[in-house]
């Protein structure tokens, strides 16, 4: 996997679309075959590039959400004023080609080696990296004990509720609502606050590896928070998204 972090060693390839697969009402995961595909790492991300009719390009990063070894996929969110992700959500078929270069990062990287609790805490569609940690760490019948916080706007909007519900016997997963709760929620309310991480986190004296991604301002509150609960700084791994 050496170099996949510089952009400049990396080729565009064309992939070709077998599957997309609705989420939630705004958010598609998409299934990519590629033929030489050289394999990531859970955590990493790839760039995606449409051509125009008119040789206009637009170019956008989307973290990889499946496991090493699994299809390729991303999950998109829908920008109702983007350029690329509602044709992504909703003009994308099954055998639609695109371009892609990858896979891209290596900070934001889980390596299994590491038998440190594991804390993953998402904003929204930034699920999708942990997504691909924790499938690969069911993969690998990795036993390191782990902790997902998700905050989303309602319960409609958490993305692969299903998935992540079958991990409760082995993953403790939290979920926050943000907006809106249905009748008889027992979960948490709210934003992500210092009251609220303080009691779901891992104890700092247990020497827990973090990794947090969502929108910039998401990632910036808990990153922050975590720090001054005590996490080393370098254990608060980071990952932010936004509008192009």
């Amino acid at each position: 996997m050496a170099g996949t972090a510089v952009r400049g060693r990396l080729t565009w390839q064309v992939a070709t679309v077998t599957e997309v697969t609705t989420e939630t009402a705004s958010v598609r995961t998409i299934e990519l075959a590629v033929q030489d595909w050289p394999g990531h790492r859970p955590g990493q991300h790839l760039d995606v590039r449409l051509t125009a009719e008119d040789g206009y390009t637009a170019e956008r990063e989307y973290s990889i959400s499946s496991a090493p070894g699994e299809p390729i996929t991303i999950t998109v969110e829908r920008l109702d004023d983007g350029e690329v992700s509602p044709y992504l959500t909703q003009e994308l078929r099954a055998g639609d080609e695109l371009e892609l270069r990858g896979p891209v990062g290596g900070y934001f990287v889980w390596d299994p080696g590491d038998a440190s609790p594991l804390l993953l805490v998402a904003g929204g569609s930034g699920v999708a990296p942990l997504r691909s940690i924790l499938r690969h760490r069911e993969r690998i019948a990795s036993t390191v004990p782990t902790r997902l916080l998700y905050s989303a706007r309602s319960l409609p909007d958490l993305i692969y509720r299903d998935e992540l519900d079958k991990y409760a016997d082995d993953v403790r997963v939290i979920y926050t609502l943000t907006r809106s709760q249905p009748p008889g929620w027992t979960g948490y309310s709210g934003r992500l606050n210092a009251a609220l991480l303080a009691e779901v986190v891992w104890p700092v004296r247990q020497g827990p590896i973090a990794f947090v991604c969502g929108p910039t301002s998401f990632v910036e509150t808990v990153a922050d928070t975590l720090v001054a609960l005590g996490y080393p700084p370098a254990r608060v791994k980071t990952e932010r998204f936004g509008g192009a």
